[in-house]
């Protein structure tokens, strides 16, 4: 169906604001985002009423929304769960945007690489020249950086040249996480040691009535302040971060960056078995 630039812009911001507050759209409130006379807006409405592309809702709480057959138009799902893909020009989230589709048009450059993104929203809120972020996306948690070079008003496209972009496969943290080496709470800081360089690994698990972890740093810093005749459960954290099996990385990769912890310990069905750090986090993102 061949709409008008003034077209999709109407049944762009209606839908976009029906999935946001779960309700009939005002004109008013669709004049306000694309920027447009309420007059118009009335006048296209109607139009738009004899595509079937939208139904009038009575009432006060009325207006109008969108159907089906106006998300063919634009070729945007109407089914599953709705999720925002966050967009932010020049490092400000812009309210009442997302991004639906993303396509690369160029990607065996060995120099560069551009992509077009359709929004949803109000694409004349994007000028050429701004620096846009996209994502992360619901599913891979793909996230893409780069500067808005044109802009497709009536298919609200814009098209980027992409400097950095990055996908976090939903993989679950049981196919990285290292089994945890155990420890016992009354052995000494020289066995500790002799423990962990022997499995090659920086941290272990206390299996202590409260578990703890005690890994190279914290033996290293004890010897260093000469208490060398501590047992481990002296030096232990007792306090640690957990996180549970099933989860997908991305969830880890979250928590570290957010908290800063070294290592997040792996819980299944309540029982603690894993050790995950950001080492293992990157290389489940480097290709073998």
């Amino acid at each position: 169906m061949e709409l008008t630039p003034v077209q999709r812009d109407i049944l762009t911001a209606l839908i976009n604001i029906h999935r946001v507050e779960g309700r009939a759209v005002k004109g008013e409130e669709i004049a306000e985002l694309i920027d447009r006379n309420p007059g118009t807006i009335r006048n296209q409405m109607q139009s738009l009423k004899a595509l079937n592309l939208v139904e009038g809702v009575p009432g006060p709480k009325g207006g109008y929304k969108a159907t089906g057959a106006a998300y063919e138009a634009l070729n945007i799902d109407a089914s599953g769960d709705v999720v925002t893909v966050p967009v932010i020009r020049n490092g400000v989230l812009v309210e009442g945007a997302t991004a639906s589709e993303i396509v690369f048009n160029k990607v065996m450059h060995s120099q560069q690489c551009d992509g077009v993104v359709r929004v949803i929203g109000n694409i004349r809120n994007f000028d050429i020249g701004d620096e846009i972020e996209v994502g992360p996306t619901p599913v891979n948690k793909l996230y893409i950086r780069g500067t808005v070079v044109g802009r497709d008003d009536t298919m609200s496209r814009l098209i980027l040249h992409i400097a950095e972009m990055i996908s976090v496969p939903k993989v679950p943290i049981k196919k990285i996480a290292r089994r945890a080496v155990r420890i016992q709470p009354n052995a000494s800081l020289q066995e500790a040691s002799r423990i962990l360089v022997h499995n090659g690994v920086q941290e272990a698990l206390v299996d202590d009535s409260s578990p703890g972890l005690i890994n190279l740093v914290d033996i290293t810093r004890a010897v260093a302040d000469g208490s060398t005749a501590q047992e481990v459960r002296e030096i232990m954290t007792r306090g640690f971060l957990t996180i549970d099996s099933e989860e997908p990385i991305y969830e880890a990769i979250k928590m570290l960056g957010r908290t800063g912890a070294s290592q997040l310990v792996v819980s299944e069905d309540g029982v603690l078995w894993g050790i995950i750090n950001p080492g293992d986090l990157i290389k489940s993102l480097t290709p073998a």
